[in-house]
């Protein structure tokens, strides 16, 4: 342990302590808002149809309103991740779930587009706290476990997604959208609920000199898991390497916005930040455009070959097409359950961007209704497995110090994806350029696979790390 016989790190307490009663309430706050989050974006591919009808909007507005959510997302993807590594996590997921609840709630009160936009992209800048969520979580999951026990929290924003289609199904065509947003917040005020019953990660405690706050949680998981906390002085990873190397502690310090940064773009973590953005960006771009795809692509391609059908006389959206399309996500997380701890996070993740490009390749020509959908399924469980592995991926290859704002300044990059694929996969779509949307699809996948295989970091059964110069370790 740690660097001698008396001292232990959070990471040989996890290892002690195994996942047990304490991580299953964690895992479970943790995939509440998961859940949350799922909902809230996916019925935007439900929301946009009917408002376009509604309010007479043009296909580009109509874009707008997804796009927003991913402005705001955009900042609050690196804001609140800013905050929880200076304030800590649970401040963090505290103001996400304020903001998101909040504004969700009023948005289906909108009396007109301009201020639905507002809402929408409050709603975005609270749902940009979703990284701060998944580094809480994985710092309270030992090293062995944390690749599977990630897929399972990954496996809720599928059970979010499948939900939320059920509810459009359901709700839509009988309630209105007004409800369907009213309905999507309840999650969120779930969150606000429980709160106070969250703790703060020891491991983000004990970086920050905070070593009795962060005993007496360990001391907490030990009595309800019935295991007991190894015995001598609880340390942190980059005391244990300063012992080693025979000097003197750092001294810790709130960090500044721009000293993380800095880090991020430190000699060490470079090449794997700027490569890891072009990942989220493209992943991102390639998920949330497949969802808009699939209410678009037969409908828009029947507008293009002049099968004009009266708008009160068929429905806004192909409920089940997106339902069918939904349940792929489930294979997807099989898939990463299989292969993340086996094969590793990099190689899985490559192969099924390049999958993905071979299945979609097809819609580039006009395809029956049955093999599109059939054929933007098995896009879908590739690009649901991406998905799931970069999000499993990304906080592990980033230090305690910088680990929320490292894995929010990605996210932040994939909803810059989020933001411009809307204008691909409905406005092209809708303007009869869908060899165009196909194409442009295409490129951004095969280049987020070799990105991937890029990055020189491999974290398949790695301890995490807690200083930007240590190494990853092994189990």
């Amino acid at each position: 342990m740690g660097g001698g016989g008396d001292t232990f790190t959070v990471d040989d307490a996890l290892l002690t302590l195994g996942f047990g009663k304490y991580q299953y309430f964690v895992l479970a706050y943790a995939a509440l808002a998961w859940v949350s989050e799922a909902m809230e974006m996916m019925l935007l591919s439900f929301i946009g149809p009917v408002l376009k009808r509604i309010w007479r909007l043009s296909a580009k507005e109509q874009s707008l309103i997804t796009s927003v959510v991913f402005i705001g997302m955009l900042v609050g993807a690196y804001s609140w991740g800013v905050i929880a590594d200076k304030y800590g996590r649970r401040k963090g997921f505290l103001m996400t779930a304020l903001v998101t609840t909040s504004a969700g709630f009023m948005s289906s009160f909108s009396p007109n587009y301009a201020t639905l936009l507002v809402l929408r992209c409050v709603v975005g800048i609270g749902l940009g706290g979703g990284p701060v969520l998944c580094s809480w979580l994985l710092e309270f999951i030992p090293p062995p476990n944390r690749g599977t026990w990630m897929v399972v929290f990954q496996a809720f924003w599928t059970v979010g997604a499948v939900f939320e289609a059920s509810i459009a199904w359901a709700v839509m065509p009988t309630l209105g959208w007004r409800w369907l947003l009213a309905f999507s917040s309840i999650p969120s005020f779930g969150l606000l609920i429980f709160y106070l019953c969250t703790p703060e990660s020891p491991r983000y405690l004990c970086l920050n000199g905070k070593i009795k706050e962060a005993k007496t949680i360990l001391d907490r998981i030990a009595k309800v898991n019935g295991t007991e906390v190894p015995s001598g002085t609880l340390v942190s990873d980059d005391d244990v390497v300063a012992s080693d190397q025979d000097s003197t502690p750092t001294k810790r310090h709130k960090q500044g916005a721009l000293t993380t940064i800095l880090k991020l773009l430190s000699r060490e973590l470079i090449r794997p930040t700027l490569l890891l953005w072009v990942v989220f960006f493209g992943n991102s771009f390639s998920y949330y455009g497949l969802v808009l795809l699939t209410t678009e692509l037969n409908a828009g391609r029947s507008a293009c070959a002049g099968h004009k059908v009266k708008a009160e006389e068929t429905e806004d959206v192909n409920y089940k097409d997106v339902f069918i399309t939904t349940f792929a996500e489930f294979p997807g997380l099989i898939i990463v359950a299989l292969t993340v701890d086996r094969v590793g996070r990099r190689l899985s993740m490559a192969v099924l961007f390049f999958i993905c490009c071979v299945l979609i390749f097809p819609l580039v020509f006009q395809q029956s209704e049955m093999v599109t959908t059939g054929l933007l399924f098995g896009s879908r469980i590739c690009i649901t497995a991406t998905f799931t592995t970069l999000f499993i991926y990304a906080p592990e290859i980033y230090p305690t110090a910088v680990r929320s704002t490292g894995f929010g300044a990605a996210s932040s990059m994939g909803r810059i994806g989020g933001m411009v694929c809307p204008y691909v996969a409905v406005a092209l779509v809708q303007g009869c350029h869908e060899t165009a949307a196909i194409g442009m699809f295409e490129v951004i996948i095969i280049l987020s696979g070799v990105c991937i295989l890029l990055i020189p970091i491999e974290t398949k059964g790695r301890k995490l790390s807690d200083d930007v110069k240590q190494k990853c370790q092994p189990v």
